[in-house]
């Protein structure tokens, strides 16, 4: 495994579980410390705990990502613990309510956007001026399929998700030459321990909605990340990436 992260320092929010954990584990094996932010932080802190098990390094911070005061305070949490920030992973966010449009209640729609798309930009505001201070990142926003595509019944997940693509232009281009990268990832449906849990009938029409006949892992999504994040991608900024086994291609 290379360590080409080695001396960088990573935030993750949603870091707990699925993509966000497997994320914040493939950082750290190439060398990145991490801090894990999470509303769980139990959980959060078993995933640090895991990376310090292996000889890396890693904290965890209690984060609702859908409060600015709170977003402040975890970012300032990884300065005061590492030093700097260098890349970030905006990953927290929930699925919300189903319902058509006339009928999502205007409780449900707020808590939508206030997790997937406000707590974006609350991220990024913090995110990018610790950047600054060190001389550029690499910020990674987790969109979905549904940044680009629609879903039934879904009116406020689908506009959070488009607007995370439309944040993440308007940041690349803002910051490009100020040595920050920002790049959306939009994954198609994730083989989750959530999915796992719904009844087969259901699971199995969630794969055949896919043309490569399967959902995909949390690895596959963070190792896309993670090239976006890497100085490999040093000439991407502003763009979408899809890791949906060819969903949006129909």
């Amino acid at each position: 495994m290379t360590r080409d992260f080695a001396g960088k320092v990573a935030f993750v929010t949603g870091g707990a579980s699925g993509i966000g954990e497997a994320v914040a584990l493939q950082l750290a094996d190439r060398g990145a410390k991490v801090v894990i932010a999470d509303l769980k932080l139990d959980a959060a802190q078993s995933v640090a705990d895991a990376i310090k098990g292996k000889g890396g390094e890693a904290a965890a911070v209690a984060v609702d990502v859908a409060k600015i005061d709170q977003v402040e305070k975890a970012v300032q949490f990884v300065l005061d613990t590492f030093g700097k920030l260098d890349v970030a992973v905006n990953n927290a966010g929930i699925g919300g309510a189903a319902a058509p449009l006339g009928d999502y209640s205007f409780e449900d729609w707020h808590k939508v956007i206030d997790v997937n798309l406000n707590s974006v930009f609350y991220s990024m505001k913090y995110e990018i001026a610790a950047m600054l201070k060190s001389g550029g990142g690499a910020i990674v926003n987790m969109a979905s399929i549904l940044g680009s595509v629609t879903f039934p019944n879904a009116p406020a997940y689908v506009t959070a998700k488009h607007g995370v693509v439309g944040m993440t232009k308007s940041a690349a281009v803002d910051y490009a030459k100020k040595g920050i990268r920002v790049t959306a990832v939009g994954p198609g449906f994730i083989d989750t321990p959530l999915l796992a849990n719904l009844p087969k009938e259901a699971h199995d029409g969630l794969k055949a909605l896919h043309p490569i006949g399967r959902l995909g892992t949390s690895d596959e999504v963070a190792a896309l990340t993670l090239f976006l994040l890497s100085d490999a991608a040093s000439n991407i900024t502003g763009s979408y990436h899809l890791v949906d086994g060819g969903f949006v291609a129909q």
